[in-house]
């Protein structure tokens, strides 16, 4: 056997050209262009990669892009006086702030100042608890992304068993809700589970999540599951790698994600979905006001 490949920069593009299409017909409707504001503080050489990615794509889509690059050395104080003034701008319908962030400043603190509807990375408390709840608005980008590409590759997770590897806020957690969401039976590992490879070698989708190159092996994977992998690391060669041994995953795997090209893109694209979201949930609050 050898995996389908998932291919997340092709379906990323495909949703991409959805959102561009919709934005010109809010044009032609006389309708706000939406405007995502990011912010970057410091010098971190990934994250400034992942702001300029997030750049390109508004542009590709027709979105209007705010950016504030702020020092290291900028204050909690400084930074929440800039996401009020955000959150005040009519012009702003999403807001991300590019994590990670330099030590004196909390995150938490950062990501619950910034409002609700305007919080598209999904990382609001609010937001995941409409998750929680089944009754979601922002959803966190990345497993709204896993399971955009599980759709467009006729992946049904209902009465599936999937294991989530990892239990960040920005992934795993908020991953169990998607995959519970969508009806399957939901395990998620941690670094205090027991028997990982039991777990995994147990998983139909099997979705890794954990900063570790090439921590999952290979040959815990079930054969013919669906393998989602998160992750993305540089090793010391230059090249990237996921979480997962690609290679001898791939042979006992139905589908797969690569690293890079996989999940990558879609949570970009997933950002302006969120994006648009927003700027459509403004439209009806002053419809209505």
């Amino acid at each position: 056997m050898s995996a389908q490949i998932i291919n997340g920069k092709e379906v990323s593009q495909q949703h991409l050209a959805r959102i561009s299409a919709e934005v010109r017909q809010r044009k032609e409707n006389n309708l706000r262009t939406p405007c995502l504001a990011v912010v970057l503080v410091g010098d971190d050489a990934a994250s400034a990669v992942y702001v300029r990615n997030k750049k390109l794509a508004c542009e590709q889509v027709g979105f209007e892009s705010l950016s504030y690059e702020l020092p290291a050395d900028t204050s909690q104080v400084d930074l929440l006086r800039l996401i009020d003034e955000l959150n005040d701008n009519p012009k702003v319908d999403g807001i991300l702030v590019q994590l990670p962030l330099p030590p004196q400043i909390d995150s938490q603190t950062v990501l619950e100042r910034i409002l609700p509807g305007k919080d598209v990375d999904g990382f609001h408390p609010y937001n995941v608890g409409r998750l929680a709840v089944k009754m979601p608005l922002m959803r966190p980008c990345t497993p709204k992304g896993v399971m955009t590409l599980l759709e467009a590759y006729g992946v049904n997770p209902e009465g599936k068993k999937a294991v989530v590897v990892g239990a960040s806020n920005i992934v795993g957690r908020p991953q169990l809700l998607e995959l519970l969401l969508a009806r399957a039976t939901v395990t998620i590992c941690h670094s205090a589970t027991q028997n990982l490879p039991e777990e995994i070698a147990a998983a139909d989708i099997l979705v890794v999540g954990v900063g570790k190159p090439n921590f999952i092996k290979g040959e815990w994977i079930k054969p013919g599951a669906v393998v989602i992998d998160v992750g993305i690391n540089r090793q010391e060669n230059g090249k990237l790698c996921g979480d997962v041994e690609f290679e001898a995953a791939k042979a006992r795997a139905s589908m797969i994600t690569p690293v890079p090209g996989g999940v990558g893109p879609m949570t970009i694209a997933t950002l302006l979905e969120n994006t648009l979201s927003a700027a459509r949930l403004r439209d009806k609050k002053t419809a209505t006001a």
